[in-house]
């Protein structure tokens, strides 16, 4: 598995994606999609979706208690919640990445989600817009992911294994998140004319806050 040379956080992803069983660039191309835009291959941590959405992997207030403190905008936190949300999700449509990636945005394996315009013209749905991330991580690193593979996957950590040096009680990470509790895709909504659901308070919010980025990565 490829170590993220080069993209913003990619350190935090890759242990996020070893500890839940996830190729490390699959992790990347959903914080590319989430807080990057099309053609970007990395995250930001930012708040956005209207002061909803959190950190690197935009985790979501009004589903995900963990984005209601302040561990949700520390990046390598963030990255373990939705790493293990995913992982969960992998399993419960038994290794199909795509389903899984639709319901982490959607709710739904069946959803085509936030679409997003690309470049150059393409117009496409959460899932097949983080698989187009992918592609251009595989393409970078020289070689090919298989995120398929990630439907053999050990249990998920405990919340104490995840969070040993937090003073605050550790947020719960569910092995299982009900299909209603879903993820929004702030860049796919704003960032880099993406969407079209952006709001004015979208556009305020846009890269407002990145306090974890010291520019070591």
């Amino acid at each position: 598995m490829d170590s993220l040379a080069g993209i913003r956080y990619g350190a935090q992803i890759t242990a996020a994606a070893r500890a839940n069983g996830l190729d490390p660039r699959l992790l990347a191309a959903v914080a590319a999609q989430e807080t990057g835009g099309p053609g970007q291959d990395s995250g930001a941590n930012i708040v956005g979706d209207s002061g909803h959405g959190h950190g690197l992997f935009q985790l979501d207030d009004r589903y995900h208690p963990i984005a209601r403190s302040v561990a949700a905008m520390d990046p390598a936190v963030n990255a373990q919640y939705a790493g293990t949300y995913l992982a969960s999700l992998i399993r419960q449509y038994g290794g199909n990445v795509h389903q899984a990636l639709s319901a982490y945005n959607a709710g739904s394996p069946d959803s085509t989600g936030t679409l997003t315009t690309w470049p150059d013209g393409s117009r496409l749905g959460y899932a097949d817009s983080v698989m187009r991330h992918l592609a251009a991580l595989e393409t970078n690193s020289g070689s090919s992911a298989d995120p398929a593979s990630s439907a053999a996957l050990p249990p998920p950590a405990s919340a104490a294994a995840l969070y040993p040096s937090m003073l605050m009680p550790a947020p719960q990470i569910p092995a299982f998140t009900p299909s209603g509790q879903t993820f929004r895709s702030f860049s796919s909504e704003y960032k880099d004319g993406g969407g079209s659901i952006a709001d004015q308070d979208d556009k305020n919010m846009s890269g407002a806050i990145d306090p974890f980025d010291d520019g070591s990565n």
